[in-house]
């Protein structure tokens, strides 16, 4: 009984992560989306001005779920197996977790909680979208998430989904056929989660839950009485959008309004010229919509929480895994494959892909994005977007919240990474981060707990922090960032003074950038990460950068 006394005295944990969300897309964070519920855990708790994640959804996924570099998990890509079936060898591209990590529910379960998650797996393996007759769930190549340490699942393994019939759904270790006739997942990562809550209240030991989002992800789905609610807050364009949440981020204490704002890209446009700007408007309420549903979400979870009198012991965390998607969509892309997702709906109606704008966006039978432009206003004041390492794809906002330890709200500047979530979970769990696991030596962690700022609300993070993702790459020390996209050289920037990256400072501190590579090498020697393009694959850098060119040096 002691025993079972001490547990629950321990704190519960719900780990909430959106998909492809920009910096400035809540209300906390200078947004004119309703997001009520995220902004209360905000209004308790703390905020995280310069939290930064993997610059994209695999990456990030491992890094969150191991506090490890990504390339030390085998997940340094995405889902695709690098180096196979040919006779090279590149374990940290293998495209699923590799069993020299461990995912924080395989650590809390060894120390005595019940592990739940709901949503976007991602991080085992690739599917064919176009042949289901392929998938092979939970063989040594697509772990799931129940062999990964979770109790329970509900959710998808792919990378994306149409929101209405979504392909690739588990429940535990079963594939799953739905009633597509009143499905919109969102709202079914949210429902299972609060069913998971009720399950968790059965027992006296403490529950870790990942709530894994696949909003506001493409395609552009949602609910015609969501969408009703933004038409035509966007009618006055990008440019006031990113002047407005500058502002906003500024007022709140956020962002140092010394920062300037960085320019449009210089793949958008003004918006004056834009000629459908009503059907911008519309893409733009419809990835608001996507937004705002899931916030209703997460008060459900919220809510459930406070009615099982489970609030004030449980940790709630809430970030982003990458930046804004300036990912375009048109039928003739390459990138991603706009096939795998054109299959008819469950009734025959065939799929509008890419954004044509003789269609509207929102429904089940369209398949669309919200573009560069837009993800470029998600991403204020920041330049770039999800998949580079400059500001734009890696800064995400975080939320700490925990009524029990922290009474009033406040907001830390220090920078901090994804992999730091996980040793900070550990610490408060008093969890012991195991040397072993299932007969294999674990990778010691990377990432260094940050609970101090709940007790003494401040911290400072002692180590670097680095980023390789399809050869963008960037480095982190302090007030300084070195950063290069890909095919390019280093750029070097004061963060203090510069953290929208407008002043590169390479040629006049050519010592310190220097010295700054010289650790980057060290640490891609150290953590397995390769050159770009990875033998044997080939790689068109154009098709990285086609669609989102910089617009400042």
């Amino acid at each position: 009984m002691e025993e079972l006394s001490e547990m629950a005295s321990k704190p519960n944990f719900v780990l909430i992560l959106a998909d492809d969300m920009g910096y400035s897309d809540l209300g906390c964070y200078g947004s004119e989306i309703n997001t009520p519920n995220i902004d209360s855990l905000a209004s308790n708790g703390i905020r995280f001005s310069q939290m930064y994640n993997s610059a994209r959804c695999c990456p990030s996924r491992a890094a969150l779920l191991t506090g490890l570099n990504p390339q030390q998990t085998g997940v340094g890509h995405m889902v695709s197996t690098f180096g196979q079936p040919t006779s090279i060898n590149v374990p940290g591209y293998q495209g699923y977790l590799n069993e020299t990590s461990a995912t924080i529910a395989e650590v809390l379960k060894k120390n005595g909680y019940q592990t739940y998650m709901s949503g976007k797996w991602h991080v085992g393996g690739g599917y064919d979208l176009t042949d289901a007759s392929t998938w092979s769930p939970g063989n040594k190549t697509h772990p799931t998430p129940v062999q990964r340490g979770f109790d329970k699942f509900f959710g998808i393994v792919a990378g994306a989904a149409n929101f209405f019939h979504p392909k690739t759904l588990m429940k535990d270790e079963n594939l799953l056929d739905i009633d597509t006739s009143d499905f919109y997942l969102t709202d079914a990562i949210s429902d299972n989660a609060v069913s998971m809550l009720e399950d968790s209240s059965k027992t006296e030991n403490p529950f870790f839950m990942h709530v894994a989002y696949t909003a506001p992800h493409w395609p552009l789905h949602a609910y015609e009485e969501d969408i009703a609610r933004y038409v035509g807050k966007y009618r006055h364009g990008w440019d006031k959008i990113r002047t407005n949440r500058h502002e906003e981020l500024k007022g709140k204490g956020i962002l140092d309004s010394k920062w300037e704002i960085s320019p449009r890209n210089s793949s958008s446009m003004p918006w004056e010229t834009v000629e459908e700007q009503d059907w911008e408007d519309l893409r733009m309420a419809v990835y608001a919509a996507m937004v705002d549903r899931m916030d209703q979400g997460i008060g459900k979870i919220l809510g459930k929480l406070k009615e099982l009198s489970l609030d004030e012991n449980t940790v709630v965390m809430f970030l982003s895994d990458n930046g804004g998607c300036a990912e375009f969509l048109a039928e003739e892309t390459e990138r991603p494959t706009p096939l795998q997702y054109s299959s008819p709906t469950p009734d025959g109606r065939k799929i509008q892909m890419g954004n044509n704008r003789d269609f509207q966006p929102g429904p089940d039978d369209t398949f669309m994005s919200y573009d560069l432009p837009w993800a470029n206003a998600s991403n204020t004041p920041f330049r770039l977007f999800k998949r580079w390492t400059h500001e734009g794809g890696i800064s995400t906002p975080f939320i700490l919240n925990w009524p029990k330890k922290i009474k009033k709200s406040s907001i830390v500047h220090k920078p901090t990474h994804i992999i730091d979530i996980a040793a900070t979970i550990y610490d408060a769990a008093e969890a012991v981060y195991p040397k072993e696991h299932n007969g294999n030596q674990i990778t010691p962690l990377e990432g260094s707990s940050f609970l101090e700022v709940v007790e003494k609300g401040a911290w400072s993070r002692n180590h670097s922090i680095f980023w390789e993702h399809e050869g963008s790459r960037a480095m982190r020390n302090g007030e300084w960032k070195m950063v290069s996209e890909v095919g390019e050289g280093w750029e070097l920037y004061n963060m203090t003074e510069d953290r929208t990256e407008l002043n590169n400072l390479a040629d006049k501190e050519r010592g310190r950038l220097l010295k700054m590579q010289k650790s980057y090498e060290g640490w891609m020697n150290r953590c397995g990460v390769e050159e770009w393009p990875i033998p044997p694959q080939t790689w068109d850098p154009t098709m990285h950068a086609r669609h989102a060119h910089s617009s400042a040096r």
